[in-house]
């Protein structure tokens, strides 16, 4: 080894300690639990618009069955909020993973579509730690780390997810829809219960939580629905509008959600296997903009991503209408590249925005009001698909994104601007 080899090594060590260093702790041991959550959780994904149709269901089922899930979720997510700032963020978070595991059994026994709705209801209700995931999360990343660190949850999630619909559609294959999804629910139960014995290990972030009082929680609704309102009152003007624009654009989303899948196989003639690659094409791109886009987000601030990732929407959406294999497979990278961008952007900079002892509440308002705006979407969205048109849900992508996207670039300003 020659003297100049020997000299650059301690600098890249130490400008790899500078990039990733924050990566220990708390956010570490979310990491693992990702690796496993996000594969295990993607994996009955990839056919689940057909398993619903194979139990009786249509479009509108599907509607119905994503809206029971968001429904559940948004209600409990104010009061998740609120818990997660009075009671602390560990013990919810690992309580909750475990019961999410439990809940697909339901999935997995379920004789016709009908119980798919109780199994989504009871998924929905175990998203009320997820204001104290969220709230851990930003408070484990150090401010000037938010889009790296943001860009690795991404990352993370996609490295996993990746070879989900590859081996679903394998799986597909060999023993059929039923067994496969079957099969797919049993996993997730597994996974998510090693992921829980993993967050046993969290430490609480929270200064002074309170003791935990079941009787003063179950009562603490109203409370916290007043306060998880009266919040956007402290919090910057700029998180008010990022929280307005996620609302509506969660509405739009939803549109298109439940019947994306049954469009692609039903009207563009895309076989079982091919769904499975196109879907691989999304999780690929986010693995390879993951933490480019984090590093990007930090360079030139979160407003200029954000809004690049609606451009990329509205290119995305005549793909998907007038797709073929490769066009979907490009549709699906658009959507993979702006999934990175909003997920990279948008939290770090409500995070930025949001002191940490109002984080709780915050998370849980905005997921409460994401939630209602996406489950109206999706029976929507259905009921275009089954009474009216299939393109429907997706040509209105177009109209729909304009308020947002002219709420952002308009309405906000980031501190260097």
């Amino acid at each position: 080894m020659t003297e100049d080899e020997s000299s650059k090594k301690p600098g890249l060590l130490t400008r790899f300690k500078s990039e990733f260093g924050f990566i220990q702790g708390n956010f570490l041991l979310l990491m693992m639990s990702w690796l496993i959550l996000d594969f295990c959780a993607e994996l009955p994904a990839t056919y689940f618009p057909l398993y619903v149709k194979a139990l009786g269901g249509t479009a509108v089922s599907l509607g119905i069955v994503g809206a029971a899930e968001m429904i559940a979720r948004g209600l409990v997510q104010i009061p998740g909020g609120y818990i997660a700032d009075r009671y602390g963020r560990k013990w919810i978070i690992m309580t909750m993973t475990a019961i999410a595991g439990l809940s697909r059994l339901i999935y997995i026994f379920a004789p016709n579509w009908e119980w798919l709705v109780l199994g989504a209801a009871v998924m929905g209700f175990t998203g009320i730690y997820s204001p104290a995931l969220e709230a851990m999360i930003a408070d484990s990343i150090p401010p000037e780390k938010r889009g790296m660190g943001f860009g690795l949850v991404r990352l993370i999630g996609s490295v996993s997810t990746t070879p989900s619909p590859l081996i679903a559609g394998f799986l597909y294959l060999r023993i059929g829809l039923l067994p496969t999804m079957r099969l797919s629910y049993g996993i997730a139960a597994a996974g998510f219960a090693i992921a829980a014995f993993l967050r046993v290990r969290l430490k609480e972030t929270l200064d002074s939580p309170e003791k935990i009082n079941v009787g003063d929680m179950m009562s603490s609704y109203p409370v916290s629905l007043k306060e998880s309102i009266s919040i956007w009152r402290i919090v910057p003007k700029d998180a008010f509008i990022l929280f307005i624009s996620n609302i509506l654009t969660m509405f739009t989303i939803g549109m298109f959600m439940p019947v994306f899948t049954l469009f692609m196989v039903e009207d563009l003639g895309i076989t079982e296997f091919e769904l499975s690659l196109i879907m691989s094409a999304m999780f690929i791109t986010m693995i390879i903009f993951a933490l480019p886009t984090g590093k990007v987000v930090d360079t030139i601030g979160k407003k200029k991503p954000l809004l690049a990732s609606y451009v990329l929407w509205g290119l995305a959406v005549p793909l998907f209408l007038y797709g073929n294999f490769w066009r979907l497979i490009l549709a699906m990278t658009l959507v993979g590249v702006l999934q990175v961008l909003i997920g990279s952007a948008g939290s770090a900079w409500t995070a930025d925005l949001v002191a940490s002892e109002n984080r709780g509440r915050v998370n849980g308002s905005t997921g409460f009001f994401t939630a209602i705006g996406f489950s109206a979407g999706q029976l929507i969205g259905g009921w275009l698909y089954d009474n009216v048109s299939h393109t429907l849900p997706f040509t209105l992508q177009l109209v729909f994104m304009i308020p947002p996207f002219l709420l952002i670039l308009l309405k906000t300003r980031e501190k260097s601007e």
